[in-house]
């Protein structure tokens, strides 16, 4: 497991109980916490010292969390956990749109939580390491810079979160190969389980939207292939 020395969390929450909760469980798996409660105090907090992962909930004063985030990501990218009480398709694709790594609707475990907190950071190391292959992957009209972290379609520059890039750049390195949903979990979040199978549907959506829904073909019950000529 990744070391928790001296990672900070920002955890943005107005339920008190909610947020001591949360800082409570983190701070016993060895992270640095602090506590917001409104969306300005969120985005002042982030600029101040930035953490390293921010667990943001949906619903906030002043302003809510899906522009927390957008004004966050848009300074400095960040590894987020969403929450919300309300779990609709709506909001979880406006918050991945704006840079969300990862929902969990309320009430959730505690234990879950944490561990979903792991995995980013997990993710952000992976990230950090050097990238095996050729720096530039081109299928036709799709080009993929991993050095750069810049994808083009037809010539013009997509805007990819860091979480829709990932998951772009593993189904670009095995074209046409329908890899399944628990594999992606595992591979691009670093999740253990199976219970994230709906986050893995939505970056999908997310990538079809701003790519073209002709890029990744579904296969029902198993997962999703690049398609795209070899």
């Amino acid at each position: 497991m990744e070391t928790t020395a001296e990672r900070r969390v920002l955890v943005v929450e107005d339920e008190r109980a909610i947020a001591d909760a949360v800082a409570a469980r983190l701070r016993a798996e060895g992270f640095l916490v602090q506590i917001v409660g409104d969306g300005p105090s969120a985005v002042e907090a982030a600029r101040r010292i930035p953490p390293d992962v921010i667990v943001l909930d949906v619903m906030l004063p002043g302003f809510d969390g899906l522009e927390v985030c957008r004004r966050i990501q848009a300074e400095r990218p960040t590894p987020v956990l969403m929450l919300t009480a309300r779990g609709e398709e709506t909001d979880l694709l406006v918050g991945l749109a704006v840079g969300a790594d990862d929902y969990m609707a309320k009430p959730f475990s505690m234990r879950e939580l944490a561990a979903r907190v792991h995995a980013l950071l997990r993710r952000v190391n992976k990230v950090a390491a050097p990238k095996a292959g050729p720096p530039t992957l081109r299928f036709g009209d799709l080009e993929i810079n991993q050095a750069e972290r810049r994808v083009l379609r037809g010539g013009a520059e997509k805007h990819l979160t860091p979480t829709e890039f990932d998951l772009l750049v593993h189904l670009a390195r095995a074209p046409r190969t329908v890899l399944p949903r628990e594999r992606l979990l595992a591979d691009v979040w670093g999740w253990a389980d199976a219970s994230g199978t709906r986050t893995v549907d939505s970056h999908i959506k997310g990538l079809r939207r701003k790519l073209g829904a002709d890029l990744i073909r579904t296969v029902h019950g198993v997962g999703y292939a690049l398609e795209v000529d070899r």
